[in-house]
């Protein structure tokens, strides 16, 4: 069944296309870039972003595969549109606290170390809150098809960022401190949007 789009949505894209021209993107790049200035109205995402065509391409094609789609926070979970994707986001369980606290690391670290190893490798990483999230999953073996790496703060996000571009992981990220669920959301969202249209 394919997505239908309200008449705000299509205007809103209207609006946006007349302010930017993404025409000199990739498809995916422009994709992502263009859902992510929709959610969140910035338009200084057109140049924040850093997209990989590549990484992009690596991420959609497991998706295709029915790889697992891994949440840092409900909140991404939540804003992800489409049903039927395998979501695993731990940070709220009674053993992700329990990890935390015995390792001393943030909760949702230790939700990363539960997360891998319950999907092992090859899947698609969205965090979109905690930067210790994003700095936990630099460590482990978790060799995922994609990371939408886009937390947001003041403390740990612009790094956090900048660790994983330099990683060489396949990934989609911002530069500076912005960032958040619905934007993180909206970078997977535009994936599965182009995926309806194949």
């Amino acid at each position: 069944m394919s997505r239908v789009v309200h008449p705000i949505e299509a205007e809103s894209y209207r609006i946006l296309r007349e302010r930017v021209d993404l025409s000199h993107l990739p498809p995916l790049s422009r994709a992502v870039t263009e859902r992510v200035v929709h959610a969140s109205a910035d338009l200084a995402y057109v140049d924040e972003l850093v997209c990989d065509e590549a990484a992009l391409e690596s991420g959609l094609a497991a998706l295709r595969a029915g790889s697992p789609v891994v949440t840092d926070v409900a909140m991404v979970a939540a804003g992800i549109t489409r049903a039927g994707l395998e979501l695993v986001c731990p940070v709220a369980e009674p053993a992700a606290a329990a990890l935390g606290r015995s390792a001393g690391i943030t909760r949702s670290a230790a939700a990363v170390r539960i997360a891998v190893e319950r999907v092992g490798t090859g899947a698609v990483w969205v965090v979109g809150c905690a930067p210790t999230a994003l700095v936990e999953l630099l460590t482990v073996d978790a060799a995922p098809a994609l990371v939408v790496g886009l937390p947001v703060g003041f403390v740990g996000a612009a790094e956090s960022k900048a660790a994983l571009r330099a990683s060489g992981l396949p990934a989609v990220s911002n530069v500076g401190e912005k960032g958040g669920s619905a934007v993180a959301a909206a970078a997977l969202n535009a994936l599965l949007y182009v995926e309806e249209k194949s």
